[in-house]
């Protein structure tokens, strides 16, 4: 199966959502290259940023799980190229 790698940009309006996305974020852990999270006090939000190195399937359930989730806002952009699966 073939990977991309995708970053997945999180805009969590509502804190009470912060535990729901890292539940569905460590669900995907063995494809997360590496996560950053910024406090934005002054607007009231958080922002995330996670790079994936994953199949177009499980990068497209993510954010959409995350996509639902009340108070948070995601956005997933692909890299062009395609790339064999890792080897284990």
């Amino acid at each position: 199966m073939e990977t991309r790698i995708a970053i997945l940009g999180i805009i969590v309006e509502d804190i009470e959502a912060t535990g729901q996305i890292n539940e569905l974020l460590h669900g995907c852990g063995q494809y997360i290259i590496g996560r950053m999270g910024l406090p934005y006090r002054q607007a009231g939000v958080n922002i995330i940023c996670i790079a994936l190195d994953a199949p177009q399937d499980v990068i497209n359930t993510l954010a959409g799980r995350i996509g639902k989730v009340r108070g948070v806002s995601a956005k997933t952009i692909y890299s062009r190229v395609t790339r064999p699966d890792k080897e284990e």
